[in-house]
Order: C-alpha cells, then structure tokens, then sequence
C-alpha cells in the first residue's frame, strides 16, 4: 500500500504535467548527435546518453513518466537500458529530474550531482529557492559530489563538468571532444541561463548572488570553443530545425558554433534588461 506522502507526491507530479507544453511529453526517436553522444529524450525535453565500452552516462531525465520513453529510445540507437552506470543532470528542476529515482533503482547507476544541487535532488525539490516549498519529484540519494573541472571518465569517455549557475544554484554544463572522420569536434552539453518567469535577481533575489551566477554561465560560454553543442530543451538548440525523425547520420548536423554563441548573447540581453529593470 503507498504511504500517504508518496501517494500526494504522485498526485502533485499528475497535476504538474498536466499543466506543461505538450512537447514535454511527446515521444521523438532517439538519435545519434555526434559520435558516442546521443540523444534519447522527448521533442522539447533533452535527454543524452553518452556512451562507453564500460557501460554508459546518462544526462537528465523528462517527466516522472518518462521512463519506457527513454528506455524505448536508449534502446532503439543499440544501447541496453540497464548498462546505464552515471547519472548526471544539468539543472534541478523536475521536468528534467523527475524519473532519476526510478532510473537510478532500476539500473543501479550512481547519482552524481553538484554541490548546490544535490540537496533539491535529495528532498525531491523542496529547497529549490525558486519553485520549493513543495516535492516535486521523488526524492533521489546523491552518491557523488562532483566540481567544476573535473573529468568524469567512463571507458574511453572524459566529460569535463562546467559550473553554469544562475538557472539553478548548481547548474551545470558537460563537454567533451571526439573525432569523426579524422577531424576533432568540440561538443557541449550546454546548461543555458534561461530566467524563469518570476525570478528575481537584484531586488529580493530569488537566491544571494543569483545575478553574478548568471554573469559568470554567459562569460564562461561566450569564451568556450563549441562546434556541436545541445541543450535541456530541443527548442534551445534548434533540434527540429536541424534533426527529422529518420535523418542520416552525420557528424555535420549539429555543428553549430555561431548559432551557439547567438543563444548565449540573446539570453545574456534579456537577463541585462531584467537587470536595468528591477533597479528602476
């Protein structure tokens, strides 16, 4: 019988889906990226499994229902569900967290996270300074603390972890190099500084030194060399311009350097004008 909590925490996950866009949920195939990356989420939300001979690395999740979908997808690009040995995350909302609990009991992964992520991910996102106050998910144990720079490595994959806060406290953002076809390409898995309607940053901010996270996410991106770059949202990267269900392979399909540098300066002019804004 479910407990009294766990049955309001699955009631509450009901009626927050129901109130998301339609393309959170919305089934798109898994499709390779570029070489040992792919992606294995929904139409808007990012989900990648990044691949390795010793087992694999899964970055986010969708909606707490969302676990036959990413199967059906890990599976469908080759790979085995229960071969996944990290999981990862890129920000600490639910809609990109809500199945790490099931996944991680499922498959035994290790839950890594950030340090100023990992207690949302551990109460199940009532400390979240911003949308807290609530669970949102179901709760997931963090197994490892990992740091700005460090590498995580997984048979022949070395993922560099890059601090990219302001989103939440302890975004996150993942890069990698691989080689296709003899040239080297810089991919990123990008946490971009996106501001959530009602998020404050100078006046009663939503968490002390909120605004300087988000300066330091867009001078660390605008200085990072980026050929194929994805984000938490298809419609971040462009996916659907770029992507359709059935495509051929190729490495050139996401190299997208200048489109990534554009995304990071038009965010950075919305945040500098909601700056200008709350000190009027």
């Amino acid at each position: 019988m479910r407990s009294l909590a766990l049955t309001a925490l699955l009631g509450m996950s009901a009626a927050l889906c129901s109130a998301q866009p339609e393309g959170w949920s919305r089934p798109f195939p898994g499709h390779r990226v570029i070489a040992n990356l792919y992606a294995v989420g929904t139409y808007d939300l990012g989900v990648f499994l990044i691949t390795s001979d010793e087992g694999h690395i899964l970055v986010n999740t969708a909606l707490e229902d969302s676990v036959p979908l990413i199967r059906r997808n890990v599976e469908s690009v080759g790979f085995r569900f229960e071969d996944i040995k990290i999981l990862l995350q890129m920000q600490s909302h639910w809609d990109h967290t809500a199945a790490l609990a099931e996944i991680k009991e499922i498959t035994g992964a290790q839950m890594w996270a950030t340090e100023d992520d990992a207690p949302v991910l551990e109460d199940g996102g009532f400390s979240d300074p911003h949308f807290g106050g609530r669970v949102s998910f179901k709760p997931v144990k963090v197994d490892k603390i990992i740091k700005d720079g460090e590498v995580i490595e997984l048979g022949g994959t070395r993922l560099t972890v890059i601090d990219t806060p302001g989103h939440t406290a302890g975004s996150s953002s993942y890069a990698m190099s691989v080689r296709e076809n003899g040239r080297e390409y810089k991919v990123v898995i990008a946490n971009m500084g996106t501001i959530n309607q009602g998020k404050k940053l100078v006046v009663d901010p939503t968490y002390p030194g909120v605004a300087e996270d988000f300066a330091k996410t867009f001078e660390r991106q605008k200085a990072m060399q980026v050929d194929v770059w994805v984000a938490a949202h298809g419609s971040q990267y462009g996916l659907h311009g770029k992507y359709r269900p059935g495509q051929a392979y190729s490495p050139e399909t996401f190299v997208d350097p200048e489109g990534f540098r554009a995304a990071v300066d038009r965010l950075e002019n919305l945040y500098l004008k909601q700056l200008e804004a709350e000190r009027r």
